[in-house]
C-alpha cells in the first residue's frame, strides 16, 4: 500500500506540473500577457512599466521557471484587479463552492443511485419509464435553462425561495437541485446499466435459489458488485460539481470559485484564473486518489501491490 501510495503521489505531482505548464502555454498563446492584462486606455509607458513588474520581459524558460517556484509555493502573484494574492482570494471562495457542490453531490447520491438502482429491479414498468425520461431531460437540458425555469417557478411565481445570492438554506435549494440535476441523470443511467448487468449473472441465480430475501440478493450482492462503476463516475461527478459551478454559480449569484473564475476572464486577471485552474487540477487528482483506494474496501479482490 505504501509503495503504491508514492508511486500515486508521484504520478499526482507529474499531473498537477503538466497543468502548471498548460496554464502557462495558454497565458503566453493569448498574445502579449502584459497587452492582455491591462486594460485598453492603459498607455505605453504604463504597460511596460507593468511588464517589467510582472517579469513579462524576460526569457520564457526564466518566467516558467520562476512561475512553476511561486506556483509550489501557492504563490499566484497579485490580483490585477483586487491586489490581493491571488491563491488566497480563490481559496475564500472555496467554501462557498464546496457547500453548493456537497449539497449537489447528496441529491446525486440520495436520488440518483436509489431511482437507478429501483428502475433495474422494476424493468419496463413507470417507475423505469419514469427514471429514463426524467434521465433524458436531465442529460439534455443545458444547466443555465434549468436554473432559469426553477427561479421563474420557485422563486417569482410561488416565492419559496430567494432567487440568487447566499444565505440561509432556502438560498441553497435552487441551486443546489440545478447543480445536481445534470449528475443525477448520468448517475442514475449508470447505475441501472450496472445493476441490469448484475442482476443477469449466475450468482444473483444461485443467490436466489438458495432462498435469501429479495432486499439481501438485491442489494447485499447485487449493488455490492455493481457498485465499482457507480463509485467512480461519483468520484469524477464530485469533481466536476466542486469545480465545474461556473454557470450554475453565474445564473444564481453565488459567491463561489466559478464566479470568481467568470469575473476574472472578463477583467483580464490571469492570475485568478491560474489559481482556480490549478485548485480545481489538485481537486481532481486528490478524488481520483480517494476513489481508487476505496476500490479496495469494495472489492477485497483488488490488492495494490
Amino acid at each position: 500500500m505504501a509503495a503504491y501510495l508514492a508511486r500515486r503521489a508521484i504520478g499526482a505531482l507529474w499531473a498537477l506540473i503538466g497543468v502548471a505548464i498548460v496554464v502557462f502555454i495558454i497565458l503566453h498563446l493569448t498574445g502579449d500577457p502584459a497587452t492582455v492584462m491591462m486594460p485598453p486606455e492603459a498607455t505605453k509607458a504604463e504597460i511596460d512599466d507593468f511588464r517589467h513588474a510582472q517579469g513579462f520581459d524576460r526569457p520564457l524558460i526564466v518566467q516558467f521557471a520562476s512561475f512553476a517556484v511561486a506556483a509550489a509555493h501557492g504563490d499566484m502573484g497579485l490580483s490585477i484587479r483586487h491586489q490581493q494574492p491571488a491563491m488566497g482570494l480563490a481559496l475564500a471562495r472555496l467554501p462557498a463552492t464546496i457547500v453548493l457542490a456537497g449539497s449537489a453531490f447528496l441529491i446525486v447520491v440520495l436520488i440518483g443511485v436509489p431511482a437507478g438502482i429501483l428502475s433495474a429491479l422494476r424493468p419496463r414498468t413507470w417507475i423505469d419509464y419514469g427514471a429514463r425520461v426524467i434521465a433524458l431531460i436531465g442529460q439534455s437540458a443545458p444547466t443555465y435553462w434549468i436554473g432559469l425555469m426553477l427561479i421563474l417557478l420557485f422563486a417569482v411565481r410561488l416565492g419559496w425561495t430567494p432567487a440568487s445570492g447566499i444565505g440561509d438554506w432556502r438560498n441553497l435549494v435552487l441551486p443546489a437541485a440545478t447543480l445536481g440535476f445534470f449528475s443525477t441523470a448520468k448517475i442514475m443511467r449508470l447505475t441501472r446499466s450496472a445493476m441490469l448487468d448484475v442482476l443477469s449473472a449466475d450468482f444473483m441465480r444461485t443467490a436466489r435459489a438458495k432462498g435469501l430475501t429479495s432486499a439481501r440478493v438485491s442489494l447485499g450482492h447485487g449493488l455490492r458488485n455493481a457498485l465499482l462503476p457507480i463509485v467512480t463516475q461519483l468520484g469524477v461527478e464530485l469533481g466536476t460539481l466542486l469545480s465545474g459551478a461556473i454557470i450554475t454559480e453565474t445564473v444564481f449569484a453565488w459567491p463561489g470559485v466559478g464566479r470568481l473564475a467568470v469575473q476574472a476572464v472578463f477583467e483580464r486577471d490571469f492570475p485568478v484564473v491560474e489559481s482556480v485552474v490549478l485548485i480545481a487540477a489538485t481537486i481532481f487528482v486528490l478524488l481520483n486518489l480517494a476513489v481508487d483506494l476505496l476500490y479496495a474496501v469494495l472489492d477485497p479482490r483488488i490488492r495494490y501491490a
